[in-house]
Formats: structure tokens, C-alpha cells, sequence
């Protein structure tokens, strides 16, 4: 018989992100994130590569990247909404966590096994943030997908990628419900 966790499977059912540009001051520090981080490197990881690490951009980072982002859409000719809306995304954040992709070489890992990992890690970030507290969302956006941009303005190498953008902070407006898929239309249960 199983030993279930009400309180933990509560969480899981009713939890809901927090819109990034709803979040502001505080933010949780190093001491108040490490735990966070903590959680978030201990999901499942085929191999136990690591293939993800984090990097954390405090406030003065987020501004420099919404000036890059701004100078780097005008020179690309990236359509200027899109520019306005990636530059207000890292200029109104306080905190977020990149969580970047690195695959390793393997032969037994498959690339995708460890691409999946990596998005894993964003959502056990965000939920760590949640159950601790915080408002809390998984951002991307144009600029994270882009290595030209992502490279010298983050350091990147070669073979990595942002799989998520974790902002983190304090709610300062409880978002509304959305709706949520219907089960039925999502689930085959196959018995033979």
C-alpha cells in the first residue's frame, strides 16, 4: 500500500504560475534560493549527466540583457513588438534563473533524453518556487532561442540552449484560474 502525501499532491493539483510581470520586491536571496536550486537539480536525470546547469541573473544582469536584447532586435530587424515585449521581460524582472540545456556525449543517453531533463529542472524550479512561497513563471521568449544572442550575452557555448527562463519574486496579484485540458481528450488507457 502506498504512503500517500495529501499536501503534496494538493500542491501539484491546485498550483499555478505566477504572470513574470506581476512579480516584484523581495526576491529570494542566495541562502533562500540555494534550496530551490537544490530541488530543482534533483530531478530525474538519465545517466546522472547533468546535462543543465543554472545561471542566476540578479537585477543589474536582467537590466544589461533588456539593453542588449533592445540593440540586438535593432540590428537583427527583429519585428519591434516582439523586441518591446522581450526587453520588458528581462527590464521589469528583479530575479530569474536561465536554466540552460548542455547536453553531454553519450552513447547509452539519447540527446533528447537529456533535453527533457532539462525542461524537467524548469518545471521543478518553478514548483520549488511555488511550494516555498514565491510567485514564480517559465518564460523563453525570442532572445533565448536565438545563439547569436544567447552566446556572448550569456556565454553559452556551442552545444547549449536556454530551456527556461525562471522568474521568481514576490505575487503582487493572485492571477484568475485558466482552464485546464480535459483529461478524456488527453488519456488513452490501453488494458490489452
Amino acid at each position: 500500500m502506498p504512503d500517500p502525501n495529501p499536501a503534496a499532491l494538493e500542491f501539484l493539483l491546485t498550483r499555478r504560475s505566477r504572470p513574470a510581470k506581476t512579480l516584484g520586491l523581495p526576491v529570494p536571496g542566495r541562502e533562500e534560493l540555494a534550496p530551490l536550486l537544490t530541488a530543482a537539480a534533483r530531478t530525474p536525470d538519465h545517466g546522472k549527466l547533468e546535462p543543465w546547469r543554472f545561471i542566476v541573473l540578479e537585477h543589474a544582469a536582467l537590466q544589461r540583457l533588456a539593453d542588449a536584447v533592445r540593440a540586438y532586435g535593432d540590428e537583427t530587424g527583429t519585428d519591434p513588438d516582439k523586441t518591446h515585449k522581450m526587453h520588458a521581460q528581462f527590464a521589469n524582472a528583479h530575479l530569474a534563473v536561465a536554466v540552460i540545456a548542455s547536453p553531454r556525449p553519450s552513447e547509452k543517453i539519447p540527446q533528447i533524453e537529456q533535453i527533457l531533463s532539462s525542461g524537467a529542472v524548469c518545471l521543478q524550479l518553478l514548483n520549488a518556487a511555488l511550494a516555498a512561497g514565491w510567485g514564480a513563471n517559465w518564460l523563453t521568449g525570442w532572445a533565448s532561442h536565438d545563439p547569436d544572442f544567447t552566446r556572448p550575452h550569456l556565454g553559452l557555448a556551442a552545444h547549449e540552449s536556454i530551456a527556461g527562463l525562471i522568474h521568481i519574486g514576490t505575487e503582487t496579484s493572485a492571477p484568475p484560474e485558466r482552464p485546464r485540458p480535459d483529461l478524456a481528450a488527453i488519456t488513452t488507457w490501453v488494458s490489452e
